[in-house]
């Protein structure tokens, strides 16, 4: 039986689309001047101190070490430190309104995985057809730089599919997030952000040796908003809105997001998506839609 979403629910969406559809404009700015391993070691770094304070302000405790904390990690990796880092690896090449686009492939991965391990969540025909809709979006946001590289680099095609790569991430992670974490939610909130952020400094340090960057302000201030906003608040948003309406409910943000990271990326970055951008975002957006149908219909 379908889930009954609450306006507590629907709150929780919208922030996070706000949240998630800007992070990409912010990471554009960040690795202008700061290279990716940094980026996402900074933002970490901040959103986990962020959520420690919390934590310390209403008087509450991290679990001592044990098997949450093997919970802890997956979601910390999968749902934090590697995609971040395939995005802003990404983003180096890929505009800001491209990267929400293929964001908004998650739902569909989503949809795959729930099918196995999620209770209630099934593939229907409609969610088959919708994930085939949306995977000939993929393939016309693909097509333009997969041309370009047939006599030439292949970056561009790698940096689209390292943005892919990020979403499928997204969307294991929505569902071990409903399998592993069901209560205190800023406990699991900080203990996956420590985690990941644990995993990526050694790398920059060693990596960027960010001691020796000369990062612009705009960068600067964008990473900070990045840990504070998009990763400390929105994770515990996030949690809370996996345990209350489920992964599928909540992959609805990539369904929104898109068009705040394109019409940001469009009228304050001055971006030019193409002709193939849109049609694959219709597309995309349209087997999302499709995929959803049955659940609608069968509440009339």
């Amino acid at each position: 039986m379908q889930q009954q979403r609450t306006l507590h629910d629907w709150a929780l969406l919208l922030a996070l689309v706000a949240m998630w559809g800007s992070s990409f404009m912010f990471n554009k700015l960040s690795v202008a001047t700061v290279p990716p391993a940094t980026v996402v070691a900074g933002r970490l770094t901040l959103g986990a101190l962020t959520l420690l304070v919390l934590m310390v302000g209403r008087g509450l405790r991290l679990p001592p070490f044990g098997p949450i904390w093997g919970a802890y990690a997956l979601l910390g990796v999968i749902g934090n430190a590697l995609p971040f880092y395939l995005i802003a690896w990404g983003q180096q090449v890929v505009d800001s309104a491209l990267a929400g686009i293929l964001i908004a492939a998650m739902p569909l991965g989503t949809l795959v995985l729930a099918h196995f391990v999620v209770l209630g969540e099934r593939m229907t025909r409609y969610r088959v057809g919708g994930f085939a809709l949306g995977f000939l979006g993929i393939v016309f946001l693909m097509e333009p730089p997969a041309a370009q590289s047939i006599g030439g680099a292949a970056v561009p095609v790698l940096a689209q599919l390292a943005v892919l790569g990020g979403a499928l991430c997204y969307s294991a992670n929505s569902v071990l997030a409903r399998l592993l974490v069901k209560t205190d939610f800023l406990a699991a909130a900080t203990g996956t952000l420590l985690v990941a952020a644990v995993l990526m400094l050694p790398f920059a340090l060693l990596h960027d040796r960010p001691w020796t960057l000369q990062p612009s302000g705009a960068s600067a201030a964008s990473i900070a908003w990045l840990g504070v906003g998009p990763t400390a608040i929105a994770t515990i948003l996030y949690f809370r809105l996996i345990s209350s309406a489920g992964p599928t409910f909540m992959s609805m943000v990539n369904y929104l997001s898109p068009a705040v990271a394109v019409f940001l990326g469009v009228t304050l970055l001055g971006e030019k998506p193409g002709v193939s951008a849109y049609a694959g975002l219709a597309l995309i957006l349209m087997g999302i839609a499709l995929s959803r149908w049955r659940s609608r219909s069968a509440q009339g």
